[in-house]
């Protein structure tokens, strides 16, 4: 089938929208309509070249939408359900799912490829293989898919909304509940107030944080870090470092969670000197591969038993966690609706990112067909 899509093809290039020839579902895959689609600040690192892709491909990681056909063998879903992507596919049964790590699954090897496991792809056009972002590539009408990508969700959810549990949402609220393992009555300083920092806020608080503070310099997503459960609120790092003497009476926070568009040096260096004795610094934010963007006092490191470590997915497992997420959201527990600060068209995916980066918004989506 021919498909509207939007793609990379070369690093500093924006999206265009082009259109694609899509092969149907293969042993074990599913075909997809999309119906809408996160503009995460992940799909920016293909071009800025702190994720560097196998161009061309079409962008996009976090998506909803229903299963229009299924290839053989496939048993997760049927024609007609409804489902959220998780941008780790998750096979089950590779070393890392069987022990609970879903989010370290082996199939996300090919995830900036683009294509599937055995090196084939889905979408072509004049004789060029176009690889999906994380095997989704949800800024398409439809595309080809892993069952493995898929959960199958409750039809009378709003997809627009539920498609943030697809990246954003888990990825912070896993990072204060699972990476962090925040707990009642401690200190959390949140580094960046985007689509995950907010879950993370979200996270910190559900899990009984007695202050989660936040850093960004923009107002807009102070105050609505503050709506959704944080404590204090912050321009800078030095601000919050100030702060913290007093209601820890010295003491420094327990967790310090780096959810930063771009991590570099100095928001790391922050987070580290954030936290006390015994403090643990969750690193989700990215950086180019190739920088060393962790520089710190192995003496204080060592003296004050302090830990860094990376989170991936919130450390979660995408098959629970994103039904956990919804469930959440249905209690009235999670906010979801009042993260879509702005919704858009497929053809104006570029002006959602121009407003990312612009810090407008707290989450952008492409809505398909709108």
């Amino acid at each position: 089938m021919k498909v509207k899509a939007a793609v990379l093809t070369d690093f500093k290039k924006p999206f265009e929208i082009t259109e694609l020839d899509l092969d149907g579902p293969r042993e074990g895959e599913v075909l997809i309509r999309y119906v809408a689609a996160g503009l995460c600040h992940s799909d920016l690192h293909l071009t800025d070249g702190d994720l560097p892709p196998r161009f061309p491909i079409v962008g996009g990681h976090e998506g909803a939408g229903i299963i229009e056909e299924v290839g053989p063998g496939v048993t997760k879903v049927k024609p007609g359900d409804h489902v959220v992507c998780s941008f780790i596919p998750n096979c089950g049964t590779c070393r890392y799912c069987a022990t609970g790590h879903q989010s370290l699954c082996d199939m996300g090897a090919t995830i900036l490829e683009g294509s599937f496991p055995d090196g084939s792809f889905r979408f072509h056009s004049g004789g060029t293989d176009y690889g999906q972002m994380c095997m989704l590539g949800t800024f398409a009408e439809y595309s080809t898919i892993s069952q493995h990508s898929v959960v199958k969700v409750d039809e009378n959810l709003p997809l627009e909304s539920a498609v943030l549990v697809g990246c954003g949402v888990p990825t912070g609220w896993g990072t204060a509940v699972y990476a962090g393992d925040v707990r009642a009555g401690e200190t959390v300083v949140v580094y960046g107030i985007g689509g995950i920092g907010i879950n993370s806020v979200q996270g910190a608080a559900h899990a009984g944080a007695k202050n989660v503070i936040v850093v960004d310099p923009l107002a807009f997503k102070r105050d609505t870090a503050m709506k959704l459960g944080a404590t204090h609120a912050f321009a800078t790092a030095e601000e919050a470092q100030a702060a913290l003497v007093d209601l820890t009476r010295g003491q420094g926070a327990d967790k310090a969670l780096v959810t930063v568009g771009v991590v570099d040096e100095t928001v790391i260096s922050a987070a580290f000197d954030a936290v006390g004795k015994g403090g643990m610094v969750v690193v989700t934010g990215l950086a180019d591969p190739a920088k060393a963007t962790i520089h710190v006092s192995g003496a204080v490191l060592t003296l004050y038993e302090k830990t860094i470590k990376g989170s991936l997915f919130g450390s979660g497992n995408p098959q629970r966690d994103i039904l956990k997420m919804l469930d959440l959201y249905q209690a009235g527990t999670l906010k979801l609706d009042e993260l879509v600060t702005n919704t858009y068209r497929l053809e104006d995916v570029n002006q959602g990112y121009q407003d990312l980066v612009e810090g407008k918004n707290i989450r952008g989506v492409v809505v398909h067909g709108s």
